[in-house]
């Protein structure tokens, strides 16, 4: 019990130095003295919140004194000890009948601390098929340092989740495979991690003397049959027995067949995850950080690429006998390919509307494989918190990469992709520069902060990838943005879309920013004219347009022209072909100067539209 003696080893010294710190958490409750039924109640409510979260250690004995700022040791009465023993038979399931959670609170002990003896009590959390446990008629869980009780929606959530977790396809027994292809060594691995903090299982000899743990876990039927879960788990031989399922596809695609690199990885759930990660890692880019003192800095976010792979093996759907695909392609995205789909309730999408909608939403942590979560829980392998898609939002928003999308390409396979790049880009950067006056009128003459931009980017963005049938995180008040997401609606720059509801605002961005196409005005001031010019004619007349019009500096200059023209192009990465494009920005300027329909400012360098241009019966040459 390694973590409570660090933890009385913290109090003592706190205690000593006569400095506070406080030490309770989502996972940690400090007690004080719990001589009397009362306090026994707390007990028992914290214990019911533990099982119904993520378990966690009860320390009783202490006062930690907030207030004051310090810890006082009371010390357990151990005349109280057979109220520890009874904690197991306190609480009831949701048909009010009694149950023995004895497993679940594997152990109490004992320890000294400045000559007074207090008891750690280890609680487990219950598997989802068990939850919600009730204490006195109330379901609690643990949120932060507190016991609160459940609502009566997360408790039917439950409720419709346990239903569908019933015939979980990870639990599926493995045809013809038999008790003899699971790995005793690789059990054994598993056991002792259990153990790390409090023995709660012992050391399996063999096999024989494993069935009853195995059953338990889920990793063989009653009839001895290998489960999914039990083969992906501790399995031998684990391609021959689950072809497909234990399986990762890795690609480098350059678009040179000769350069491209292949791996396909086969092995049991754990070490196909560190293989499918060290895989990218190996072949992303990896550049220098010279403000971080040479660090070294990979071209994605390594926690990121570590949850992404593991979600994917923990959310897949193991009933699909077909493998997951790892896609790299250079400086652009890394894809996930996943055989399964998201549920349909965390789907938002309104596709007949003039503008598409197509959200995923996020912070959903009830996991597909309930039991298989159980054990990469154990492994450090997954935490149980919808930080999957938490940390594509926040690494997106911290602009560490560009906006993240789903893209679905059957009922039963879906992709992320992860891509190479900045939120907030040359491009989102070129458009804030273009519509900085009116985006300053918006905002009452406020100047538009960073965040605004970064959220503002983000469903700019959004709406690009809903059009082209891809599916982006929904990006709520609760996604640490709150102050931004408000200005920016109150100031008219987003609004509602028609799918929002009670529960979720869907966002989209002011139809003026959105506006790309500026044909009509155009053709209504020049006519015929403005027909006879090529695409990048065109591109420099509305670019003209949109800074006279939206932009703070009214007057571009063909040297910025060309800078806005190539920050919006496909070619925004790429030195190669700039200067030669700027040459032809600056040439088409001077023929529409000399053709009257832009004019020099105050004989500057600088342009505006000529609004009295006159149009005329013939039109000069196609090559302006």
């Amino acid at each position: 019990m390694r973590k409570i003696e660090q933890i009385l080893a913290e109090i003592e010294n706190c205690i000593q130095s006569g400095v506070f710190k406080k030490l309770e958490d989502d996972k940690l409750e400090i007690k004080d003295n719990s001589h009397n039924t009362t306090e026994w109640r707390e007990v028992y409510k914290t214990s019911c919140a533990f099982l119904n979260t993520n378990g966690g250690l009860l320390l009783i004995g202490i006062n930690e004194d907030e207030k004051n700022k310090t810890f006082h040791i009371k010390g357990f009465n151990k005349e109280n000890e057979d109220k520890l023993k009874t904690i197991k038979n306190q609480f009831k399931n949701e048909k009010k009948e009694a149950l023995d959670l004895e497993q679940y609170f594997p152990s109490f002990k004992f320890f000294d601390i400045l000559g007074k003896q207090v008891v750690a009590i280890y609680v487990e959390e219950l598997p989802e098929e068990l939850k919600y446990v009730y204490y006195e008629g109330i379901a609690y869980e643990r949120i932060l340092t507190g016991d609160c009780k459940i609502s009566d929606n997360k408790i039917k959530a439950q409720h419709e989740y346990k239903l569908e977790i019933q015939n979980a396809k990870e639990l599926q027994p493995v045809i013809n495979a038999k008790l003899a292809h699971l790995n005793i060594d690789k059990l054994n691995e598993y056991i002792q991690l259990l153990n790390k903090e409090v023995i709660v299982e012992r050391i399996k000899v063999d096999l024989e003397s494993a069935k009853s743990f195995l059953e338990r876990k889920g990793f063989i039927t009653k009839t001895l049959e290998p489960t999914i879960l039990g083969v992906l788990v501790c399995g031998n031989n684990i391609d021959d027995i689950l072809a497909s399922r234990s399986q990762i596809d890795c690609y480098v695609n350059t678009g040179v067949v000769v350069a491209e690199n292949k791996k396909i990885l086969k092995e049991n759930i754990l070490k196909l995850m560190e293989k499918g990660i060290n895989f990218i890692l190996q072949n992303i880019q990896v550049g220098i950080s010279v403000e971080a003192g040479g660090t070294s800095i990979p071209e994605y976010p390594i926690r990121l690429i570590r949850e992404s792979v593991n979600n994917s093996l923990a959310h897949r759907d193991y009933g699909i006998n077909k493998f997951i695909n790892i896609n790299i392609v250079p400086n652009k995205h890394i894809e996930l390919r996943n055989p399964g789909r998201f549920k349909s309730q965390l789907i938002l999408q309104d596709i007949a509307s003039k503008i598409p909608m197509r959200r995923i939403i996020a912070g959903n942590s009830k996991p597909n494989n309930p039991k298989l979560a159980e054990v990469l829980k154990v492994f450090d392998k997954w935490e149980g918190k919808g930080l999957g898609m938490s940390t594509l939002t926040n690494e997106c928003l911290a602009n560490n990469i560009d906006l993240p999308y789903y893209k679905f390409h059957s009922q039963d396979e879906l992709s992320l992709f992860i891509r190479n790049g900045k939120l907030l880009d040359d491009k989102m950067e070129s458009l804030f520069k273009t519509y900085a006056s009116y985006i300053e009128k918006k905002l009452k003459g406020e100047i538009i902060t960073q965040e605004q931009k970064i959220v503002l980017s983000y469903f700019y963005k959004s709406e690009i990838e809903n059009k082209n049938e891809r599916y982006t995180i929904l990006l709520t008040r609760d996604n640490n943005h709150l102050d931004a997401i408000n200005s920016l609606e109150e100031a008219g720059l987003i609004y509602k879309h028609e799918i929002s509801d009670d529960l979720y605002s869907v966002f989209i961005i002011d139809r003026e920013l959105f506006k790309k196409d500026f044909n009509a005005e155009l053709r209504k001031l020049f006519g015929a004219d403005f027909d006879a010019l090529n695409k990048e004619g065109r591109e420099v007349l509305t670019c003209i347009y949109e800074y006279n019009k939206y932009s703070k500096q009214k007057y571009p200059s063909a040297n910025i022209i060309g800078n806005t023209l190539w920050a919006k192009s496909a070619n925004s990465n790429i030195l190669d072909g700039f200067e030669a494009f700027k040459r032809r920005i600056r040439l088409l300027v001077e023929r529409m100067v000399k053709r009257e329909i832009i004019k020099k400012v105050e004989n500057k360098n600088q342009y505006e539209i000529n609004e009295s241009f006159v149009k005329r019966a013939s039109l000069y040459d196609n090559d302006n």
